[in-house]
């Protein structure tokens, strides 16, 4: 082992924050796809993949991809990932965390050669921040990088394809980025983002699917008038319907189990105090990790928003602006990871993503799993963002037993899909 425990837990905490020091903007961390920046993470962390004896590599999107051979030429390969792009302002481990610690699983292995490969990838973007596009990184990976985004604009002008020539490689060569056909399971290590584990004193989650989501819009239109000289019951008031629609949408979430749902932003017109709303625009974002019940929902709360408009004589309109299926993880990796985590000594809980993450990209290609640490006050997109050394320890831990019970026939996946 490298140290004791408690060191290599620090050493993974100081390797993200020094990660977090490449920024375009000093006194934050923010950094884009393929903008400078990415070219010193990657001699930073090809430089400690190299070290503990990868081959490295760079391919056409901007991965950063280190391998650990297997005992023998063409044997199964695991997939380690995540993302080494930032939101603005960022904290130190979003997405990183789980490249450093996929690195860190190999150094443990002290020169051991597995029944397996294992390549670790840090995704060049997964945030969307440049190209208002998402998952370019992992897209690439399962070879779904289609031209309509590769000609994606920054706000500079320019192109995907532009920026991958400016950093210094080629987009002729993306077919290559594409997995290899030994590629049998897929990890990621992730903070939860969220409150639930630190409500629950626990270390470690274990995902059993990433949600999927609807986002929606709804215009209430009603009649703006003096607010002074309009009596009550002659109102036509958008807000009012508005709000009403507003506290349905959260009776409706906290009454079933599993969703989430938010209305995040309302607009109002004209927006003066001593006049009626004559119109309301609100977002609707609804969350559930089964497909079906999140279309009820939203067909239940297209019909509460209808009745609310009945009852206040005003009009309705609603539009869809983002559908997204749930990905479910392959349950037998989920299984074998959950019970990786109770051998090494440290109690999960199963759990749903109510956020996304590359693993979204490459469950429906390659059977995949992810494992969330524990984000202390929930924070998440924020400098405050932090990890607990314990709990980096108990990933790490459960992380080489993973790699134990994968080594056994028995527990490898099967073949298919997740």
């Amino acid at each position: 082992m490298i140290g004791t425990k408690i060191d290599r837990a620090a050493r993974i905490i100081s390797r993200c924050r020094e990660i977090a020091s490449y920024t375009e903007i000093p006194g934050e961390t923010t950094r884009r796809f393929l903008t400078p920046p990415m070219h010193d993470v990657h001699r930073l962390i090809g430089d400690w993949m190299i070290a503990a004896g990868m081959t490295v590599h760079v391919d056409a999107i901007g991965n950063l991809r280190g391998l650990w051979p297997a005992t023998a030429a063409k044997s199964p390969r695991l997939i380690i990932g995540s993302h080494l792009d930032t939101v603005p302002n960022a904290g130190a481990f979003d997405g990183i965390l789980g490249v450093v610690l996929g690195i860190a699983v190999i150094e443990e292995l002290q020169g051991k050669r597995l029944p397996f490969s294992i390549e670790v990838i840090g995704f060049s973007e997964e945030e969307g921040v440049r190209f208002s596009k998402p998952f370019l990184g992992s897209l690439a990976v399962v070879g779904s990088l289609d031209a309509e985004t590769l000609a994606r604009k920054d706000r500079d002008g320019i192109t995907v394809t532009e920026a991958i020539r400016t950093y210094g490689l080629d987009p002729a060569q993306l077919p290559a980025a594409v997995l290899s056909d030994e590629s049998f399971a897929y990890l990621e290590f992730h903070i939860e983002q969220g409150p639930i584990l630190e409500s629950e004193e626990l270390s470690l989650g274990v995902v059993e699917a990433l949600v999927g989501q609807t986002r929606m819009q709804f215009v209430f239109d009603g009649q703006a008038n003096h607010a002074g000289t309009t009596p009550m019951h002659l109102r036509r008031d958008a807000m009012s319907a508005a709000a009403e629609w507003i506290v349905a949408v959260e009776d409706y979430a906290s009454s079933h189990r599993g969703f989430v749902a938010t209305v995040g932003k309302v607009e109002v017109s004209p927006g003066a105090g001593n006049v009626i709303a004559g119109r309301v625009t609100a977002s609707l974002d609804v969350r559930h990790a089964e497909d079906s019940a999140r279309n009820t929902a939203v067909a239940t709360l297209m019909d509460a928003a209808k009745r609310v408009s009945v009852k206040r004589n005003v009009q309705v309109k609603f539009s869809t602006q983002l559908e997204q299926q749930a990905v479910p993880l392959d349950p037998s990796l989920t299984d074998t990871l959950y019970t990786a985590a109770a051998q090494a000594g440290f109690p999960s809980r199963r759990m749903t993503s109510g956020a996304g993450h590359d693993a979204m990209i490459l469950a429906p290609q390659i059977p995949s799993s992810m494992l969330f640490l524990r984000s202390p006050r929930g924070l998440s997109h924020h400098p405050d963002e932090s990890v607990l050394p314990q709990d980096v320890e108990a990933a790490l831990a459960t992380a080489l037993e993973f790699l134990t019970l994968l080594g056994d026939d028995k527990s490898k996946p099967k073949d298919g899909h997740a």
